[in-house]
């Protein structure tokens, strides 16, 4: 057990809130106070696993509530906790206790992305494919034609994969929204390079039910009603997606979304069969 992890008896029943210092030195002296069954000497240390009773009640440290962020990360912030990277997220918002960034935002990007010391709701977050819409608002360099939209919007072949079928909305000349529910890297500023445009600013403005409502470089915590919503999006998303992974036989053709579109990919047998082997292989 790492020393970092001990702390000093007295210490730790004035901090789980059972006492004073003195008080709790008192109680030790008396033999009041036992660990793990025994009664220890003054200044003995405790770990997390021990189990503290004094007066043969057990003590237990207060319930810590987890921490869930909503951060509007700016431009050149590095959504990583790997303090060698000197512009790292955490480090940058400084908060008190230890937290992690919930996936990622690519470091020219600026906008939404949560925080959080909850390791349960990441994995839930990660595993929602189904749901986890994603929507963004991006300028490029060039002016937007109704067949760059029809295209981005339909998959672009990026990475080894055809992107999903995805929501584009065309908001001014050189702006539009996409709503995304993939993850791949750099995803939108691929799919624009792969029609030949360069992605001049790229914000997210949205994660699921969560909206971005704060300054840039600054964060506020989530309500209790967007956890609420959140838990129940990545319920329903995690149950579907496991239903379908286990449900599905390894030869079996994956049923269409509802938004799968037959002209989209073009109509030779040959293209609709790539596109079916690399959906069944990309990542969400």
């Amino acid at each position: 057990m790492s020393s970092e992890n001990l702390t000093r008896l007295n210490k730790y029943l004035s901090e789980v809130g059972y006492c004073s210092r003195r008080k709790a030195d008192t109680l030790i002296e008396q033999g009041r106070v036992t660990i793990n069954g025994k009664v220890p000497e003054m200044g003995t240390k405790v770990s997390p696993e021990d189990e503290v009773r004094v007066n043969g009640e057990l003590i237990v440290p207060p319930k810590k509530d987890n921490v869930y962020l909503a951060f509007n990360k700016p431009i050149g912030i590095v959504c990583t906790t790997n303090p060698a990277e000197k512009k790292n997220i955490v480090d940058y918002i400084n908060f008190p206790t230890r937290i992690f960034p919930i996936g990622r935002l690519d470091k020219p990007s600026e906008g939404l992305i949560l925080l959080t010391d909850d390791g349960d709701i990441v994995n839930k977050i990660l595993r929602a494919r189904n749901n986890h819409e994603k929507e963004y608002i991006v300028t490029v360099d060039r002016l937007i034609t109704p067949d760059f939209l029809r295209r981005m919007s339909s998959g672009i072949p990026i990475l080894d994969t055809v992107t999903r079928e995805c929501e584009v909305e065309q908001l001014s000349k050189f702006v539009f929204r996409i709503i995304l529910t993939q993850g791949l890297n750099r995803q939108i500023r691929r799919m624009c390079e792969y029609l030949g445009y360069e992605v001049v600013k790229l914000k997210r403005i949205r994660i699921m039910n969560i909206e971005l409502d704060v300054p840039v470089g600054q964060y506020r915590h989530l309500t209790q009603k967007e956890l609420d919503d959140l838990d129940r999006l990545t319920g329903e998303s995690s149950k579907t997606e496991d239903a379908s992974v286990e449900q599905k036989p390894a030869s079996s053709k994956p049923k269409p979304s509802n938004t799968t579109s037959k002209k989209t990919f073009g109509k030779s047998p040959e293209n609709q069969k790539n596109f079916r082997s690399k959906r069944r292989n990309r990542e969400s």
